[in-house]
């Protein structure tokens, strides 16, 4: 099983580095509230980094959507590379919930944690403590890289890992900020690290040779693929690519620091997800040119393949021909699979939709696609194409409009997050967890033609079956009424309504905050 989490308690003798952080009578702690979190960070020196967030991922217009802590994205890229040592400096209750999660996604390396209190957080031997970790752990036989994520509270209290040494004893140092007051959600998250280490990499290679990546390169210009992706995606769009003469080239975020290199050593690149802002900032740094959208379904895989052949300059021939090697396979196994019902669609991962277009090509009749992603450019042909086929698209949709969605078109099948799944099942209606159950299949392709049609008419099928559970427990108590009572909970709604009274004047008092 998974190594268990490392708590590095570890002293310090330097206070260089207090001089570098703002006086504070006292840490500010989780409850203190995202607009004075973000005050005190603006105070304590990260305005310029939560300003480049800012512009990066937009918050939408009801501030941002519900989701897990954002910084688990950057922690799960960390985790997933070879040779690299994860280290996160936050509130103790922060780094285990994170770790859990992280280990439960199935992560077989050590957490590192710096603790600390309210004394070293504020004189700034937090950060004399941090450094002495990163030279600790900074060995060469081990590790390519050192990654350093501060959490909300250090984030808030300006300790500034921007100043750690880039490199120590030949392995790269990378400090971010992954606030929960700064970046919207944990997709986001995986974009700041991948686009920190695109950035330190790109760097690297203008200075000099690099180390070689692990698979040799081929002698056809690749394709870079931006964003995570069920593992036999790439395969599938190398084969796709091949009459192209071209290939698929690493996927970012990489599994291993010197896949960068090959990463950036690219013809083009596919933003297979559309919102990693910061590595598309430095794939264009470095002269890449992005290509939006994907291989999915007949339509998709058609304008993807055209997109791909005209900016690598290849001829109509070969264009032609890869499109007539896949495209009646793609037509054939949607045909032979057809989806027939209604469904709603919601998710946080950022391929939500490009699922929404495989849906709609096998058949189904979507009515809606929620994303906790942002609006970006490279996501715009996608968007187009299911609006003008009368599917709602919500950018940066929030846990109320995903279910309004639910309630407006009764949906046979519901796809969403787990509070979706959950309010979904609990009326009856089928549905499905899109990260596990629909996000982790492949998408592209023959592959992911027919992919879903499956999964999804088996749920959809089972509507009977709950609709039986609902008649069985018809009259059984929920909400304060439910579970096992020897006589009848008496209700008790002047506690409740003066409850509510509280928590809406304090949320309108934060509001107010916020908007001085």
């Amino acid at each position: 099983m998974s190594d268990p989490v490392v708590h590095q308690a570890i002293s310090a003798q330097s206070g260089a580095a207090a001089a570098l952080l703002p006086a504070q009578p006292e840490a500010l702690g989780c409850h203190a509230g995202k607009a004075e979190l973000k005050r005190a960070a603006d105070a304590a020196g990260k305005s310029e980094v939560l300003a480049r967030y800012a512009a990066d991922y937009p918050a939408g217009p009801h501030d941002q959507p519900q989701s897990m802590c954002p910084a688990f994205g950057s922690l799960r890229v960390g985790l997933r590379m070879r040779r690299t040592a994860t280290v996160l400096s936050g509130s103790a209750c922060c780094v285990y919930g994170l770790t859990f999660t992280s280990h439960f996604y199935g992560a077989r390396r050590s957490v590192g944690y710096v603790p600390f209190n309210s004394e070293t957080l504020v004189t700034g031997k937090l950060f004399e403590d941090i450094r002495e970790a990163v030279f600790k752990l900074a060995d060469p036989a081990n590790y390519d890289c050192v990654v350093i994520i501060n959490l909300c509270v250090p984030t808030a209290s300006g300790v500034p890992l921007q100043i750690l040494p880039k490199e120590i004893n030949g392995v790269r140092v990378i400090g971010i900020d992954v606030p929960g007051f700064g970046v919207p959600t944990h997709a986001e998250a995986k974009d700041v690290l991948a686009g920190a280490m695109l950035s330190y990499a790109r760097r690297e290679a203008e200075q000099g040779p690099v180390q070689a990546p692990r698979v040799p390169r081929g002698d056809r210009p690749t394709i870079a693929l931006l964003g995570e992706m069920f593992p036999a995606d790439p395969v599938g769009i190398g084969m796709m690519l091949a009459p192209l003469g071209l290939a698929a080239g690493p996927a970012v975020p990489t599994r291993e620091w010197r896949e960068l290199y090959g990463a950036l050593d690219c013809a083009a690149v596919a933003a297979i997800h559309p919102f990693y802002t910061a590595s598309i900032r430095e794939f264009e740094a470095a002269g890449r040119p992005i290509i939006g959208s994907a291989p999915v379904g007949c339509d998709g895989t058609a304008d993807w393949l055209e997109a791909v052949g005209s900016v690598c300059g290849v001829g109509r021939a070969q264009i032609d021909a890869a499109k007539n090697a896949v495209l009646p396979a793609i037509r054939g196994a949607l045909t032979a699979t057809p989806i027939r019902g209604r469904i709603t669609l919601s998710g946080y991962e950022g391929s939500e939709l490009l699922v929404g277009r495989l849906l709609v090509e096998s058949g189904a009749d979507l009515r809606y696609v929620g994303t906790a992603c942002p609006r970006t450019r490279w996501s715009e042909t996608d968007c187009a194409w299911l609006e003008q086929r009368g599917v709602r698209v919500q950018y940066r949709a929030s846990l109320e409009q995903d279910l309004a969605a639910v309630d407006e078109f009764a949906p046979d099948l519901a796809i969403g997050t787990t509070p979706v799944v959950q309010k979904a099942k609990a009326r009856a209606i089928p549905s499905l967890y899109f990260t596990n159950l629909i996000s982790a299949r492949p998408l592209f392709g023959v592959s992911g033609a027919g992919s879903l049609a499956q999964v999804v008419n088996a749920a959809i099928s089972g509507k009977a079956r709950f609709d039986e559970m609902r008649e069985f427990f018809e009259g059984v108590g929920e909400g304060d009424t439910a579970g096992v009572w020897q006589g009848t909970p008496v209700a008790r709604p002047d506690f409740r309504d003066k409850y509510r009274r509280t928590v809406a004047a304090q949320a309108k008092a934060r509001k107010s905050e916020e908007m001085v």
